[in-house]
């Protein structure tokens, strides 16, 4: 990771603070980019004017995320519990899918293990391609192997609110002192403690800190064409071309190989179900458009 690097650590109310070789210089954003439809976020490369008062140009995006807002990301972190809220399968490949759609490794991250048995999870991702680790606080055990991906990577943290993400920032860097909320019992989610995205350089990488969200909106990560979603679920990768049709959807073709792998469980059936779901809403999304 190039130090000499200029990156917007966070943006508040049209201000942006950018790191540089220096350290971090408040500035705001020329009007060019409102003109072209850009707007800044934490993660971007930047350049700066000579006084360091503007920026000047947005270096070119590996990718860019609205919510969390963050760009350039290698690495998004799916924050899961185990309980306290129970996790959905379906949020967590809605925000999978759109990581991978957009070149970006997701990684679960199993908070709350020493609550509930995350087993579950576990047995659901294990052929997923997507690697899952299981945080258990009071061994440290899978802190160790976040910050090694965290190492030379910008990456960043998403989930429901409540399910552990401040908590899990302050053991990976306790200097930080995030501020953690409680779980409401009405609700079983937890109050939002982080307003914006902020990164900061941890564990030899950089982390985004990002804002807890909605369920319902992890749909607004990225839309995935209905064609361009089973590329984006590694697990029905090795049965390409073993469909009977060509551009076989996998739903309800016969002598699908995804379908065939589902059934001798060699896929899951969770993750199945998820991939139904979502073409479906991918299919009504793109009736509608029209």
């Amino acid at each position: 990771m190039a130090r000499a690097m200029k990156y917007i650590t966070k943006g508040i109310g049209g201000f942006y603070y950018v790191r540089t070789p220096d350290g971090i210089v408040e500035c705001k954003a020329r009007g060019i980019f409102r003109k072209r439809g850009i707007t800044p976020v934490a993660g971007d490369n930047v350049e700066l004017s000579a006084d360091g008062s503007m920026i000047d140009e947005i270096l070119p995006r590996k990718n860019v995320f609205v919510r969390p807002p963050v760009a350039n990301l290698d690495v998004l972190f799916i924050v899961a519990s185990t309980t306290q809220p129970v996790p959905s399968t379906l949020v967590l490949d809605e925000l999978a899918a759109a990581a991978i759609y957009k070149d970006v490794q997701p990684v679960f991250v199993v908070t709350k293990a020493d609550l509930a048995t995350a087993d579950k999870l576990a047995q659901d991702y294990a052929t997923s391609g997507i690697p899952l680790i299981q945080l258990h606080y009071e061994t440290g055990e899978g802190l160790d192997t976040i910050r090694e991906y965290i190492r030379g990577h910008l990456c960043a943290f998403c989930g429901n609110s409540g399910v552990g993400k401040s908590t899990l920032l302050n053991a990976l860097a306790p200097e930080l002192k995030r501020e953690t909320g409680q779980i409401s019992q009405k609700l079983g989610r937890g109050r939002h403690t982080t307003r914006e995205v902020e990164i900061f350089e941890v564990c030899g990488g950089r982390l985004a800190d990002t804002p807890g969200f909605a369920s319902l909106e992890a749909q607004k990560l990225c839309r995935i064409p209905k064609e361009d979603l089973q590329h984006t679920f590694p697990d029905f990768e090795p049965y390409f071309g073993q469909c009977r049709f060509t551009g076989c959807s996998h739903r309800s073709e016969t002598g699908c190989a995804v379908r065939e792998a589902v059934d001798q469980g060699k896929i899951s059936k969770t993750r199945y179900a998820s991939y139904l779901t979502m073409y479906e809403e991918a299919n009504a999304r793109k009736e509608w458009e029209k």
